[in-house]
């Protein structure tokens, strides 16, 4: 049998920090809702749906549930977590409710949904003792959350493909749209009409749109590229979908 290494923080900290102790369960849900609310805070900044106080309640739910199963192994012959597991079923059906479905067919959400997914798992293991995987899963989730946008948005840049809202004023423009396009070296990969609009007089598609011409993708942005078609008359209203 593979024998199982101490978590280095618990040496350091001493035989306590591993065992059931009154120090050692306050320390757990300390760390659980310490790390949890700086997760939190960062997605409060952003004005996402899950914030400060639902990352820390998920976390620390997670860590006393997590505690809850140490002690009923340890005490009632309880052999399975069975308190952990229910707790990942519970915080993935949460995080699952925090993905929202807009009348511009954009799913929004996702980064939260699984951000707060991820951090009830880190509370489990700051409830269950693994401090070194606690604190590392930690800064993972938070270089995850606070650097990686930077990272997609200039792939996103590089991309040929971008995908647009588009609101017409009559649906007889749609046809000088699609002519337009191919004109400025762009070709329309795929239309959607969007049926959250029906009897607002406007004519809205969703528009996945191809860049063929290397010397509009070398000069123009996509940025630059929505603001210029935003001129025509034609256009109400016209915006990158993320």
């Amino acid at each position: 049998m593979q024998k199982i290494v101490a978590d280095p923080a618990v040496s350091l900290l001493g035989a306590w920090a591993g065992e059931l102790t009154v120090g050692s369960i306050l320390l757990r849900l300390s760390l659980a809702a310490c790390l949890a609310a700086v997760i939190g805070c960062e997605r409060a900044s952003k004005r996402h749906s899950a914030g400060l106080r639902t990352f820390i309640l998920v976390s620390l739910a997670s860590a006393i549930a997590a505690l809850l199963d140490l002690f009923l192994i340890e005490n009632a012959g309880v052999t399975l977590p069975v308190l952990s597991a229910a707790t990942v079923i519970g915080v993935a059906m949460l995080s699952g409710n925090s993905i929202l479905f807009s009348s511009r067919n954009q799913i929004k959400g996702l980064t939260t949904s699984a951000g707060l997914w991820t951090c009830g798992i880190i509370g489990l293991t700051a409830g269950a003792g693994f401090y070194t995987v606690t604190i590392v899963s930690f800064v993972f989730l938070l270089c995850i959350l606070s650097c990686l946008p930077a990272v997609e948005l200039w792939l996103t840049n590089r991309s040929n493909h971008f995908e647009i809202h588009l609101e017409l004023k009559n649906r007889s423009n749609l046809q000088d749209f699609v002519t337009t396009i191919r004109r400025l070296g762009m070709r329309i990969d795929d239309i959607e009409a969007n049926a959250a609009y029906l009897g607002s007089g406007l004519s809205v598609y969703t528009v996945m749109i191809s860049v063929s011409s290397q010397e509009l993708k070398k000069y123009k942005t996509y940025a630059e590229i929505i603001q210029a078609l935003s001129t025509l008359d034609y256009i109400y209203h016209i915006e990158e979908m993320h």
